[in-house]
């Protein structure tokens, strides 16, 4: 985030940039009724790139508005990339229908041509199993070696660079252990 935004962001900035790309699962997890192929139904209408525009857009306005000291358009852009980063991620798992990426205008769902990442279950009693521990596993080595290493980097304390390095040295090569392999 400092490349974008030329300074250590303040706490609600960093708050903000966590849960929006969660945000498109709400789907799932807040109208479990709806069908999964139904336009608004799970990696529909909430992962399209319309909806992380919506999204972008209000939390921008919302921050512009509680004087986050950064403009709408920038904090928008941001805002909206993260949260269609989960439909671009989804698009790459090896499991269910795809994502709606231009919904609601068009519903196909869309794959990426490389799916590396394995399907999460859709439970906590799912994610116990030996297939959820595997997902677990792929998602520490796919995403949250990269999120660690951001959270430690600091230039100005050299351990901690190396180790941030290490870190992101290790998630490339998952990534591209990954992209080879699936």
């Amino acid at each position: 985030m400092r490349p974008a935004f030329g300074s250590a962001p303040d706490r609600r900035l960093l708050f903000a940039s966590i849960l929006l790309p969660v945000i498109p699962d709400a789907d799932a997890l807040f109208a479990p009724w709806i069908p999964y192929a139904h336009p608004f139904g799970h990696r529909g209408f909430t992962h399209s790139l319309f909806f992380a525009a919506l999204v972008g857009a209000g939390t921008a306005a919302l921050a512009v508005r509680g004087k986050w000291g950064h403009s709408f358009l920038k904090l928008a852009i941001f805002f909206a990339a993260i949260t269609a980063s989960h439909g671009l991620f989804d698009a790459m798992t090896n499991g269910g229908l795809g994502v709606a990426f231009f919904a609601p205008f068009d519903n196909t769902r869309y794959f990426l041509p490389w799916r590396p990442i394995p399907v999460s279950p859709m439970s906590a009693a799912g994610l116990m199993t030996s297939r959820g521990l595997r997902v677990i596993r792929w998602e520490f080595a796919l995403f949250w070696l990269f999120a660690i290493a951001a959270a430690l980097w600091d230039r100005r304390r050299a351990p901690r660079a190396v180790i941030a390095a290490l870190l992101l040295i290790a998630g490339a090569i998952a990534w591209v252990r990954a992209l080879n392999f699936y």
